[in-house]
Formats: C-alpha cells, sequence, structure tokens
C-alpha cells in the first residue's frame, strides 16, 4: 500500500523535477538546489516513507517506495516527470523508471549504481542506537556522543539535522530508525532488473567516491543504455553537498538539453 509523501515545490515553470534524498536524508537536505533549479524547472521535493515529514511504515523496499513515488505522480497530477535520486533516491529512481519507463522523461542518478552493496551502514546504525534520546539536551551533545563512533564532522552534522524536538520536548529523529535497521537488507539490495529504460539518463559520481565503479558502466548500460557519465573532481558520496554549484550546473545543463 502506497503512502502519501510529504513534499514542497520550488517554481512553476519548465521541466517538471522529483528529487528523491538518500538515506537518513530529507527533502530539507536539497534546499538549495530546489531554489537553484525552481529558476528554469518546476521542482517537487519529496520525503520518502520512513524520513522527513512522511508517515512511517514496517516495508522499506524499491518497489514499495517507488510506487509511493508514482502515487504522487498522479495525485498532482503530472504526466511525464525528470527525476533525480541521490544514493537510496538514486535506486528509488531508477526502480520507478525501469517499471514504469513512460512516466519518466529524464532520469539523473548521483553517486549509485543498479547493483547491491555490502552493509556498510552498521558503524552509523550502532551509534545512532546508543544515543539515548529520553535525555537528550541538545545537538551538539548528540553530535559529541557520535564522535565516539563517526569520525566525519560532515556525516555527524548530517545526522544530527534529523533530530527534532516532539510535543513532549523530547529529542527524536526524523527517520524511522528501527524501521531502516530492520529493512536494510533490502535496501542495501538492486532495484528491479526489469526495464530497460530508454530515455536519456545522467549518472552522477563523485570523484572520491567508491560507490560507482568503472566496471559498474556494464550493468548501469544494461537498463541503462542511454546512459552517460560525469565526475566531480574532489567530492565524496555527498557531492551535491560538497560541490553543490558545480552539481547543479550538471543537472541544469543535462536537463535544458
Amino acid at each position: 500500500m502506497s503512502i502519501v509523501l510529504h513534499h514542497s515545490i520550488h517554481g512553476n515553470t519548465g521541466q517538471t523535477l522529483i528529487v528523491l534524498h538518500g538515506l537518513f536524508g530529507s527533502l530539507d537536505n536539497w534546499k538549495t538546489q530546489c531554489q537553484q533549479l525552481a529558476e528554469h524547472f518546476t521542482v517537487h521535493a519529496l520525503d520518502l516513507r520512513n524520513h522527513g515529514q512522511s508517515p512511517h511504515d514496517a516495508k522499506m523496499s524499491y518497489p514499495s517506495m517507488a510506487e509511493d513515488v508514482l502515487q504522487y505522480i498522479k495525485s498532482q497530477p503530472l504526466n511525464q516527470v525528470c527525476l533525480l535520486g541521490h544514493s537510496m533516491g538514486g535506486k528509488v529512481a531508477m526502480e520507478l523508471a525501469l517499471t514504469h519507463p513512460s512516466t519518466v522523461s529524464k532520469l539523473i542518478v548521483a553517486d549509485i549504481a543498479p547493483k547491491p552493496y555490502p552493509p556498510h551502514h552498521n558503524e552509523i546504525f550502532d551509534a545512532l542506537q546508543r544515543i539515548d534520546l529520553a535525555t537528550l539536551k541538545s545537538r551538539r551533545e548528540a553530535d559529541e556522543q557520535l564522535k565516539n563512533r563517526i569520525d566525519s564532522p560532515e556525516v555527524r552534522g548530517f545526522l544530527v539535522k534529523s533530530l527534532y524536538r516532539q510535543d513532549n520536548k523530547q529529542f527524536n529523529w526524523r527517520f524511522n530508525l528501527p524501521v531502516l535497521i530492520d529493512q536494510y537488507a533490502h535496501l542495501a539490495a538492486a532495484p528491479s532488473h526489469r526495464g530497460p529504460f530508454t530515455g536519456p539518463t545522467l549518472f552522477i559520481k563523485g570523484g572520491t567516491s567508491d560507490y560507482i565503479t568503472q566496471g559498474d558502466e556494464k550493468v548501469i548500460h544494461q537498463y541503462f543504455p542511454a546512459a552517460q557519465f560525469k565526475l566531480i573532481q574532489n567530492a565524496g558520496h555527498w557531492l551535491h553537498a560538497e560541490k553543490p554549484e558545480v552539481f547543479t550546473h550538471i543537472v541544469r545543463k543535462f536537463l535544458l538539453n
């Protein structure tokens, strides 16, 4: 059963672009890029299920998440849309393009490939579970606790953005941590290998990230035969946050061509 997704809309011109965030993220992470892209496009940023302000659900598979996005498209209603997805959101975008190709005019995938990945979020899950939300006083305190297991200040800063105060003033995570842990095998899996999606497709890779390797190009072209590739030098997996101007320029140029 699909979920009604929380969303924000920027601009009212040109093609419709739907933006899908990654694991632990939300549409708030994309506010700057959405505002810049809204000069040329009507941009819909979505909170995926179990993230941001969208409802929580026990299921967290790519078919279920793609169905949520499809129902959002129908509810607006929108015709063909351009999709931009980062990491987990990129897999959701690929899932939708492969299973409902007539819905998607152009596809942009940021730093993820259509393949299964070995577990590599265990340290983050462990660190998040160790935070005592009942006694937590501030985001700064959460950052201090996360330091014991997460070295990167950028990753810690990204995570604590999802802390919010409930009506009882106690902190909680916007993302549904128990379900993300329980359903992680589905999140590490590849999207459905149907398709192919033959429309214009762009994969953007971070120069210092290993999420997309040279060997992945074969499987990418198998399912996305029109795929092009762009590399952002000196950017890691969070390439849109590390090099926002370069990233937005690449997206804008691809969509306008």
